[in-house]
């Protein structure tokens, strides 16, 4: 799959094949012996668990028999040098271990003082796991390919059940690292943490994934810069300097003219708020002029709401009922409180096809589209749809998890030749050329209704303002988060509304700007 060169700054997400990729490039061409790396990420690790547990909590480290277990060797060394008191179970119930897992379990029993260590080769008594404990899972890693089953699922569960609190080494084991739609979720580890080697994990940012995840830390292990750069990644995880990158300066001669004039299409009776809440943070994003075009019961609402809008209104008191000419425009979005009367939709779809400029369709706008499937091939190239996850379903069909929903707006994207921006705690822009890009900023204070119209409001002003789609997309979700973020700051995430997103745009602007 292609992938575009203003990518590349961004964080990449690599899946379990291109983990692999990249391990053996770092060895091929730093050069390093892969025992080495296995040492420079064990260090990492013990570093990591050292600046989280004290020497005086009682470690058990369970080692399967790859890599991952040969990490989990290694560290259970290091940690028994810094004054840790270690008990280490290696499973080789095959009788075959990796090289570097082999070469580790020498080097620990090579260490003076006789580690408490047990190789696993039939039965295994477990041992008692209390309070206070830690246990380093180093079963299995991002290679899994299947659901654990058999004794290694029955130690999972064993694990589980346990009163210690528990670090993962890179992936919880038995999770695998994207798509766990068919995974056995009872026979994956619980972790208190999870030390993640280089960089997240395709599957990390799926809420499902959060029970097994817990914290989760990336370590750098020196993985080479050159083979990231040259292994094309379908994910990136954006974060704030390539949100910044993507902010255009004002010039000192620009006026409103220059600033783009936006159209909003929103609200029926009942529902202007929606209307007010997008159209507010149209404004607090730069675009020079905002018409919003509202039913008439509408108007003293919005005109006293946001006095800085020109009131367009629709020839019905209650309802959206006839489309707008977007000549003159530089962006329009459609949706937020419209409603789905029959009549409404005519005009919606009318509303898109006739589109002159960038679109928006959001809210209702989706609810009509998900009723009229067919419709959806009459939306210009180029859309941007909104979706949170049950809107997506409901375009797009049930999905048994957030990986296959994932991977159906992506399907859309690239079927619309649109942008599908997936809303979550992770937002998910999907891009016609099928690569994902996910957000880093937000937090659960923005569940709360009307915060997808406040992202709509924000996409409109920067495509108003003249930002390409991919552009827009990219930087209004950061925007949105970052503003959310400010205000959880210093509101708090539970008496966090809509409102205060846009109230805090002009901060995450400054903030992403300095």
């Amino acid at each position: 799959m292609q992938t575009f060169s203003y990518f590349c700054s961004a964080m990449k997400i690599f899946t379990a094949a291109q983990i692999h990729e990249l391990d053996n490039y770092t060895i091929e061409h730093e050069p390093v012996k892969s025992i080495d790396l296995m040492e420079r990420a064990a260090r990492a690790l013990a570093d990591a668990i050292a600046g989280q547990w004290s020497q005086d909590v009682p470690v058990v480290v369970f080692a399967g028999p790859g890599n991952n277990g040969g990490d989990a060797l290694a560290v259970a060394r290091l940690l028994m040098e810094q004054g840790y008191q270690v008990q280490t179970y290696l499973f080789n119930i095959t009788g075959k271990l990796s090289a570097d897992c082999a070469e580790n379990r020498q080097r620990l029993l090579s260490k003076k003082g006789r580690p408490l260590f047990t190789e696993v080769t039939q039965e295994f008594d477990p041992p008692r796991l209390e309070p206070g404990m830690l246990i380093v899972d180093g079963l299995f890693g991002s290679g899994l390919n299947k659901p654990l089953a058999g004794g290694f699922a029955s130690l999972v569960k064993y694990i589980n059940a346990s009163p210690a609190q528990v670090v993962s080494i890179d992936v919880p084991s038995g999770l695998m690292t994207e798509d766990n739609s068919y995974n056995v979720r009872a026979n994956i580890v619980r972790a208190t943490m999870t030390l993640t080697l280089q960089q997240q994990k395709l599957s990390f940012l799926f809420a499902e994934s959060q029970q097994f995840v817990g914290r989760v830390q990336v370590l750098d292990i020196g993985l080479s810069a050159e083979g990231t750069e040259r292994i094309e990644s379908q994910y990136t995880l954006m974060e704030g300097a390539d949100a910044a990158a993507l902010l255009r300066p004002r010039n000192a001669f620009d006026h409103k003219g220059t600033m783009g004039h936006a159209l909003l299409v929103a609200g029926s009776y009942g529902m202007a708020g929606a209307a007010l809440l997008a159209a507010r943070a149209c404004m607090r994003s730069g675009a020079g002029k905002l018409t919003v075009h509202t039913p008439r019961r509408n108007v003293p609402i919005l005109q006293m709401g946001i006095p800085e809008a020109v009131i367009h209104t629709d020839r019905e008191e209650t309802i959206f009922s006839e489309a707008v000419p977007t000549e003159g425009f530089q962006a329009v979005a459609v949706g937020p409180g419209i409603g789905t009367t029959e009549q409404t939709a005519i005009a919606m779809i009318a509303q898109l096809r006739r589109a002159q400029c960038p679109a928006v369709a959001d809210a209702d706008a989706l609810n009509i589209l998900a009723t009229k499937h067919a419709w959806l091939q009459q939306l210009p190239k180029g859309i941007i749809l909104t979706p949170h996850p049950k809107e997506l379903e409901r375009l797009e069909g049930q999905c048994t998890d957030s990986y296959e929903r994932l991977m159906k707006a992506r399907q859309l994207a690239e079927r619309l030749q649109g942008y599908v921006i997936l809303k979550g705690h992770h937002t998910a822009v999907c891009m016609p050329d099928g690569h994902i890009v996910f957000n880093s900023t937000g937090n659960a204070g923005m569940a709360t209704a009307g915060s997808g119209d406040v992202l709509t409001g924000i996409l409109l002003g920067l495509l108003a303002r003249g930002y390409q789609q991919r552009d827009a997309c990219m930087l209004g979700v950061y925007l949105h988060g970052l503003a959310g973020d400010l205000a959880a700051d210093e509101l708090g995430q539970e008496s966090l509304m809509a409102s205060d997103i846009v109230s805090y745009l002009p901060q995450a602007f400054r903030t992403l700007a300095g």
